[in-house]
């Protein structure tokens, strides 16, 4: 061939090859791929049924999407990622659509928070509203505010016939709803939304009301019907507060969804008819793990299976309330015509009936039935307490293993406790009883590979303490701070035996981090800035073995050795503290070992084996929450082993003040230790040792007090559980409490 021939032939070909992606560009004109928020908001007027709107992979930072359209069944119109997974959203960012027929796949909200009060909003405005819409594949991941106080809801869902599907929604951090089902209007009403197969991931304790995991409605409108089903969702410890799902509106079913080591219980808090079927709640005697709870009128709980639950009253496994006689729409309308029949409760603690009865919630349940149900377990002998006259409840049919007893007189028959593992490693009754109810076959309705967007791992956030590298700390001015920067989470700071450590700044601490010294001499640590270590958002702080002094500190009114910090944290933290002492904190009158501030929160302190002398404050100061809006700083709280000598406030003053009833803690134990001197400082305000206010549950014993002011109790609603024993009060004031709401055993004063 010829270079002219060759040329023209090359020529022909780049031709065709530019036809063809012509045609190729004509043929997909539907699709509209955008790189930034101005693209976006340019396409979107243009929007046609069947177009795609496509986000480039990449990080997008501070963008509001307002997404309109009008697709139909046929040709709906989608917003998706380029690559599912590989388009982040971060910053202050958040999604609203309206409109027909929308799908929003792909997209994933990680590390921001939303500028409004909603991440995935199904309206653009209060009258435009999505219908026949979906969202499916998108992650939610740690997309909050470091307000923790502050509400806002992840999803929010209007309209009508919407779908939410195969979504993960993880780490939710502050107050407000994960998914919420918005009846506000009466285009949202009767909605009939489908909430299937996502992923609720672990959400810590929050610490006050408004931590729901999945709400259906509100009180303003509970009598209204949604008619939602929420169906083969996994919920994986959903601990927010003590309503997992909290059903607030009529006609719903909440079927086939497992809910693994969950504080809390599907709860139908307001509404009627309501259909709770086939959900299995594995506790794994997990603390304060329920099922669920009856409320209203009208209730079907048939073929649920409830594993290792340990929660009681109001989150027990099977939970009928008291109601209040002619209820206004915000309280508890009594239980009318409903029916817990053929359910599972295998080692589990606590059946409540007529929970909550008091002086308001004075309508036990009436033309109820219980039947068919197999109770089977040995951690808890007698699991029935009855709160007022359950004649209005039919028992029949129920089965109760051999060595229980409960007060109901008929109704249950004695049976072997015969409970192996199945092939699909649940515990079962054998197969005869479970035939006698009906039941079928023990099988979980989802797995947790089952459910969630395609391309998120399921993995765990938390770093455990000393699970990092070891950083040798010389002695001297500042070195702690020198290890501190280049430290990572789970790192164990090793100081020298008996050496001296001075801090000129604050020690933040912004993960986990151990600071320890071996066994022998304590090092010892001074500081010449009002606080010795600051916990920041983030951070957590195991010490032990270490020797704090106030030597070196300024006279400066509120010093402390350890506090979290002065803003907002988001992340709960833990304080582990083991054989440490404690010196001369003394420079003033209002000098304290550790102050947790307003809107933080700790799983666990734990102050160990350790020894304080001559302190002019409180050793643990966790009254900051004043609001009395049910709000507390810490869930659980150990004190043990230790002594406390010359302290002219409290050893601990824990605050949980209001009525709300929506948390479990704070939980206490004080144990085996020695009390001399204690609470009796001139400025000190409450005259307390110990000053304990709304405290859930409280165990002390084997605790002494000598020549100290009088332990201190404020007990308030809830239910508290408050329990001392073997403890000594030498030269000291009889326990002063509100009401005897307490018991007491083997009390000696002398």
């Amino acid at each position: 061939m010829s270079k002219v021939s060759r040329l023209h032939f090359l020529l022909l070909a780049l031709s065709i090859a530019l036809f063809s992606c012509s045609e190729t560009q004509t043929a997909d004109s539907s699709i509209k791929l955008v790189e930034n928020i101005e693209q976006f908001d340019e396409v979107v007027e243009t929007l046609e049924p069947g177009d795609q709107v496509v986000l480039v992979d990449g990080i997008w930072t501070d963008v509001e999407f307002v997404f309109k359209a009008m697709g139909t069944a046929e040709k709906p119109i989608e917003l998706k990622a380029q690559t599912p997974g590989k388009v982040i959203i971060t910053g202050q960012s958040n999604l609203a659509f309206s409109g027909e027929y929308i799908v929003i796949s792909g997209l994933v909200f990680k590390n921001g928070s939303t500028p409004t009060g909603e991440v995935i909003s199904f309206r653009t405005s209060n009258d435009d509203l999505a219908n026949n819409s979906r969202v499916t594949n998108v992650v939610i991941d740690n997309f909050s505010t470091e307000d923790r106080p502050m509400s806002d809801l992840w999803i929010a869902m209007y309209g009508k016939n919407n779908r939410l599907d195969h979504n993960s929604l993880v780490n939710k951090r502050n107050r407000g709803v994960t998914v919420a089902v918005r009846m506000n209007s009466e285009g949202s009403r009767k909605n009939h939304h489908l909430i299937e197969y996502n992923y609720f991931g672990p959400r810590q304790i929050l610490g006050s009301n408004g931590g729901e995991t999945l709400r259906i409605g509100t009180s303003h409108f509970s009598r209204e019907y949604s008619n939602t089903t929420a169906q083969f969702n996994y919920f994986d410890r959903t601990n927010g507060e003590h309503e997992i799902i909290s059903n607030k509106s009529s006609g719903n079913s909440l079927i086939n969804n497992v809910f693994f080591e969950t504080q809390g219980t599907l709860t139908m808090r307001h509404g009627h008819f309501t259909i709770v079927e086939g959900n299995y709640f594995l506790g794994n005697r997990k603390p304060n793990t329920g099922g669920i709870r009856i409320i209203n009128e009208s209730q079907s709980v048939s073929n649920n299976y409830m594993y290792g639950l340990t929660g009681k009253r109001l989150r027990g496994a099977l939970v009928i309330m008291n109601g209040v006689p002619n209820s206004p729409p915000n309280r508890y309308d009594p239980v009318i015509d409903s029916a817990m029949n053929n359910n599972i409760v295998i080692d589990s603690d606590h059946i409540e009936l007529g929970a909550g009865s008091d002086e308001e919630r004075s309508a036990p349940p009436t033309t109820s039935e219980f039947k068919g149900n197999i109770i089977l377990g040995k951690s808890n002998l007698t699991p029935f307490t009855l709160y007022d006259d359950m004649s209005g409840i039919n028992f029949e049919g129920n089965y109760l293993n051999e060595e229980a007893s409960t007060p109901i007189t008929s109704g249950f028959a004695s049976t072997p406790y015969s409970v192996s593992t199945n092939q699909y490693g649940l515990k079962s009754p054998d197969q005869t009883l479970l035939d006698e109810i009906g039941f079928g076959e023990v099988k979980l309705p989802v797995t947790k590979d089952e459910v969630g967007a395609s391309f998120y791992p399921k993995t765990e956030a938390i770093i455990a303490f000393q699970s990092g590298k070891t950083i040798n700390v010389k002695s001297g001015t500042d070195t702690i701070l020198e290890a501190l920067s280049s430290s990572d989470a789970g790192d164990t700071l090793v100081l020298e035996n008996g050496g001296e450590y001075l801090l000129t700044k604050f020690a933040e601490v912004h993960h986990p981090i151990t600071i320890m010294a071996a066994a022998g001499d304590k090092p010892i640590i001074r500081s010449q800035k009002p606080n010795f270590i600051n916990i920041e958002n983030g951070g957590a702080l195991e010490v032990e073995n270490l020797w704090f002094d106030g030597a070196e500190s300024p006279d400066y009114k509120g010093n402390n050795v350890i506090s979290t910090s002065s803003t907002s944290m988001n992340i709960n933290y833990t304080l582990f503290v083991r054989n440490i002492k404690v010196t001369d904190l003394d420079v003033n009158g209002y000098f304290y070992f550790f102050k947790a501030n307003a809107g933080t929160f700790a799983d666990t302190i734990e102050i160990l084996d350790s020894e304080f002398t001559n302190i002019t404050g409180a050793i643990l100061q966790l009254n900051r929450e004043v609001d009395d809006l049910g709000v507390y700083s810490v869930e659980n709280l150990v004190i043990s082993g230790n002594t406390f000598t010359d302290v002219k406030e409290e050893v601990a003053t824990v605050y949980r003040g209001g009525t709300d009833e929506s948390t479990f803690g704070p939980i206490v134990t004080v144990t085996d230790n020695v009390l001399t001197n204690v609470g009796q400082g001139p400025t000190h305000r409450s005259g307390a040792s110990m000053y304990f206010h709304g405290v859930q549950k409280l165990n002390i014993s084997n605790t002494t007090w000598n020549k100290s002011a009088p332990l201190e109790l404020f007990l308030t609603n809830g239910g508290p559980i408050t329990e001392i024993k073997d403890v000594v009060m030498k030269d000291t004031a009889k326990i002063s409490a509100n009401n005897d709401g307490y018991t007491a055993e083997n009390v000696t004063y002398e």
